[in-house]
Parts: structure tokens; sequence; C-alpha cells
């Protein structure tokens, strides 16, 4: 079992608790000591206090159990809003937010998220900034995408 694979096991228990889920486990060598950051969110959005308490609990299992044989420190954190979308729960939590979507065909989308599912979302397109001289069919400003298809897709950040 792998140290990733170690720590989902024993994170399992701790997020069920609070509605919770696992983003991602990001485990970052370096000279004097590894990171270890666990991404968690919930569908209404996690706290500071949710995520001492995972802190907190983890923390004492991984040195009872002594997972870790370097020193290592560890933090458990909410992705911020610079962190992609990762899940199907990630998405259907940010309908109606706009969002940068790269493709991996090399292809950017931007829109709003209008609907998730578990294998594909839908994005409303802006309309065209400039009138065009055909008008422009509703249909066509509606996209589908399958998540398999998206390489990375961010929350744009509005200060509107």
């Amino acid at each position: 079992m792998t140290v990733k694979e170690h720590l989902e096991v024993l994170l399992a228990p701790l997020l069920e608790d609070g509605d919770c889920f696992l983003v991602d486990i990001v485990i970052k060598p370096s000279k004097l000591s590894q990171k270890v950051t666990i991404l968690v969110d919930s569908d209404e959005g996690i706290t500071i206090q949710q995520c001492t308490s995972i802190s907190r609990r983890l923390a004492k299992q991984l040195e009872e159990l002594d997972v870790f044989a370097e020193a290592y420190t560890l933090e458990v954190s909410s992705p911020g809003l610079d962190q992609p979308l990762l899940l199907p729960r990630q998405y259907r939590k940010n309908v109606g937010r706009n969002l940068k979507i790269s493709l991996k065909s090399g292809d950017v989308v931007q829109g709003t998220l209008t609907e998730a599912g578990d294998d594909s979302i839908t994005i409303q397109l802006p309309a065209p900034k400039k009138k065009p001289k055909t008008p422009v069919d509703e249909a066509s400003l509606v996209r589908q995408i399958s998540l398999a298809d998206i390489s990375k897709a961010l929350i744009e950040i509005s200060f509107k």
C-alpha cells in the first residue's frame, strides 16, 4: 500500500463525520521534511474548524502508526479558488459559476456552468460582444463537455 493509499484509508472515517470529501493528497519531498497537503471539501463548503479537527485526528493516527519515517509537515486545507476542479462533486457544488476550461484537444472554453453530472457538464457560453448580422441560435451557446475531455477547469473570479 502506498503512502497516499494509506492516507486515504485513514481519512475515510474522519471525512464521513462532517459530510466532507477528499479532493486530493499532495506529497512534496524537500531537503528537511516532506510536506503532506490534504485537500478536503464539502457540498456546503468546509470550515477552518473542520480542517483543524481532521488535521489533529489524522496527525494523531500518523504518529501512532508511524506512517512517515522522516520528518513531515501536515496541512489540511480546502482547495482554493486557484485549484482546478477535479471531481464531479466539485462541479456540482459550483453550478452557476463561471469556468475557464482547458480541453485535452487544446481548446479553451469559457462560460457559466449550468449543469454537472457524473460524466459531463453543461456550459452556457457568453453571447457574442458584437451584434452579428444573423441572429444567434441560443442552442449554439450551450455546450456539453465530457469530464474525460477536460485537462483543467478553473473557477473564474469576478470582481464586478
